[in-house]
Order: structure tokens, then sequence, then C-alpha cells
């Protein structure tokens, strides 16, 4: 099976370096690129709908599924890209699996159907890390998704969005139908399953799930377990887009457009950013600086205020509020170790040999959490760790140290 190779972004993924004291930095994507101001949102959600360009995807119905917590959908379908050739005996599949408000487009520049560059263009392509001239790479959308996956936005059996209808889902049901996407696409086992923040969570349930389908891991910046700090983070995001009157419970997608919930989405990222990034760059970076024209004793902004104001506006304009609470509510419930006797025991059933990375400066994903999965499987080295001032975002910052991490770990295997 093979697909058009997609070419690396070459820039994509370069550390930038903290601001010069006194400078005031412009607005910038979570690579610290700069980005340019853009209009307000639109439509009341931009999760991709049926009749949008499909750009790279392709879509695969894995079929009903029986969910964790008691319910079911009728039909489930993952959207999912591919980069590279499956070879003839099969053993050269690498299932990239995205964070929270990630997606399938992993690599690759914008284009129709794909607005944003890749966003792992640094480990996946070309000569990269993971090498699409070596390895057959595959990246779903997440069960839960807005990008063409089944989810809140997508249309139920009734003919109408799912929306505020649309049920509990767990990491367990999401690789419940990885699973499926796996089957068919003829794939027995992975070569590597690898995945950061969110898809990291997949990775350990890939390898506690089915431990045969899986020969490696690559847990990153990660948990087996969320821990009560992260709950009370992602509590209030939570809170800040079901207070959005515009959500309407959920119900938005006939809204007209501009009537979406982008101020609760937009507040739920900036909570949320806050955790991606270290205190020490946001002091370095901004400190106390007033925002270009902005007096703060006038109503005006501090520099990081606007940083943060531009990524929260930023998230509405590709981004779908459902969507976001239900993948939120799926890093809530997560517990590797629930009715396997605990994640130390759940940890212990992984037979996969497993590479697991940490960021120093994470404030997120603890450092600790990613040393308890490393003791816990049999198959784990000792802790890689990533020397970032960045914090969790080191992950998608600090390319040639993750790349080279990478690039040792397959060599390995």
């Amino acid at each position: 099976m093979s697909t058009e190779h997609t070419a690396r972004v070459a820039a994509s993924g370069r550390p930038h370096r903290l601001a010069a004291p006194g400078s005031v930095p412009a607005p910038a994507d979570r690579h610290g690129a700069p980005v340019a101001p853009t209009a307000s949102p639109t439509r009341a959600s931009s999760a991709w709908r049926e009749g949008d360009d499909p750009g790279r995807r392709q879509f695969v119905d894995v079929g009903p599924l029986d969910l964790e917590g008691g319910g079911r959908l009728p039909g489930v379908r993952l959207a999912y890209e591919t980069w590279g050739t499956l070879n003839a005996a099969g053993d050269n599949a690498v299932l990239v699996l995205h964070a929270l408000t990630g997606d399938s487009h992993v690599t690759g520049e914008p284009r129709p159907g794909h607005p944003t560059p890749g966003w792992w263009a640094s480990l996946v392509g070309p000569g990269a890390p993971i090498d699409t001239d070596r390895y057959f790479v595959v990246a779903p959308n997440v069960l839960g998704g807005c990008q063409g996956s089944t989810g809140p936005s997508s249309i139920a059996p009734d003919g109408r969005p799912w929306g505020s209808r649309f049920p509990h889902v767990t990491v367990r049901d999401q690789v419940a139908a990885e699973i499926g996407l796996a089957d068919a696409l003829g794939i027995e086992s992975w070569a590597l399953v690898i995945g950061a923040s969110m898809g990291g969570q997949r990775v350990l349930e890939w390898g506690a799930t089915a431990p045969e389908r899986v020969r490696g891991l690559a847990a990153i910046a990660t948990a087996a377990q969320t821990s009560g700090d992260q709950i009370a983070s992602f509590h209030t995001q939570l809170a800040a887009v079901q207070a959005d009157p515009r959500f309407a419970g959920g119900d938005y997608y006939d809204a007209p457009d501009g009537e979406g919930p982008h101020v609760g989405l937009g507040i739920a990222r900036q909570i949320a950013h806050q955790t991606y990034r270290s205190a020490l760059e946001l002091d370095e970076r901004f400190g106390r600086i007033p925002q270009g024209g902005e007096n703060p004793f006038e109503g005006g902004r501090f520099a990081v205020q606007s940083y943060l104001d531009h990524h929260g506006d930023k998230l509405a304009r590709r981004f779908d509020a459902n969507t976001y609470v239900v993948l939120t509510r799926t890093m809530i419930t997560h517990d590797l170790g629930r009715d396997r006797g605990g994640v130390d025991a759940a940890l212990a059933t992984i037979t996969a040999k497993t590479l697991v990375v940490a960021v120093d400066s994470d404030r997120l994903f603890l450092p600790a959490q990613s040393e308890r999965i490393a003791a816990g499987i049999p198959g784990a080295g000792p802790v890689r760790t990533i020397h970032s001032d960045f914090g969790h975002d080191g992950f998608l910052i600090e390319a040639e140290q993750l790349g080279a991490i990478v690039t040792e770990f397959l060599a390995e295997l």
C-alpha cells in the first residue's frame, strides 16, 4: 500500500529563542513562528464537515463500537493520512497519535483541506527520524475528534449533528477504534506506536490492550493516569467552554456565522496554554512588558495577555468546542490501571520495547509521571529527558533533541 510522499517542512520545529529583555514579541504559533493577525471567526464550528475539501484525508468505517462507559456508537468512521509504503512483510508500519488539538496532518505544507502545516514535520517525512522512505506512517484523527473522524460534529443516524448527544468516550474506546483502522489497513502489528501528551496516553493503552500488535512504543510527555492537579486544570477549561451562552449545551452547529462558542473555547485554550509553556519562558519572554501601544493602567494589556488572547483566538478558528469538551473529558478519565488491578499491574503487562521521554520543564505532564511509566514497563529503559526552557511544548519545539532520541530508539528495534 503506497501513498504520495509529503515534502518535509524544513523550518518547522526549529527552536525559537527567548526574547531579549525589553522587546515585545509578536504573536507566534506553538513552534514560535510569527503569525499574521486574522479576521474574526465565521462558522459556528471550525470542525471539518461533510462537503469540505478532504485534502489528504482518507476514511475508513470500522463499524459499531460498544463503549467502555456503557454507551454505543452505531457506526464509527476514522479519518487518517498515510505516508510511505507498506512493505511486503507488513512489518514497517508506524502509528502516530496526536495530542488534544492536533489532527491527522502530521507532516506537509498547508493545502486545501489542511489550513495549517504538519505539526510534527521535524519528526516525520523523507529523511526525517521517522523516515517515510523506510516506514509506512499512519496518522488517524482520534475518535471524538473534529477533523473527519466520528465526533460530536459528525452526523448522527437521525441526520443531525451529534452535538450534546455524543457519548463519553475513553482512551480505551479510542484505541479500540484505532485497532479497527489497523485491521482495515491489513496491519497485524506496528513497528512503532508513538505519541505525546494525549497521544501518549493512547500509546500506553495500545501497549496494554493489544500487546501482541505493538513491537515498539514511544510515550512522550504523558502519564499512565491523570493526576488530581491535571483534572483540576481540565475542569476549569471545561467550565470556560460550557459557560459561554453560545455553547447552548453543545447544540450550536446551526448557529449563524460568528455566533459559535468562540469566547469560551478561547478562554479554555488560554488556561491550557499556561500549562503548555514554562514559567521561565513567560517571565523572560514577556515579563511585565506592556503590549505595544497599550497602557495596562487604562485597560490595556501586558504582552503576555496579548499572547494568550492570540492563542485562544487562533484555536477558535480551527477547532470545535464540543470536541474540546469530549477530548478533555477523555483525558480526565484516563487511567491505564482501570479494571486491570491498578496502574503498576497494567504497566507490567506491556511487552513492547518502550521509549519514555519527559520534558524537564513540563508543568502539565510532570517528569515524575514519566518515571513511573519507565519503572513499570519491563521493556522500558531509563527515561530520556528533553532539556527545554519551553515546558510541555518542548516535545514540539526541541526537534533536534527529540529527533536524535527517536532515531536512536528506532535503530535498536
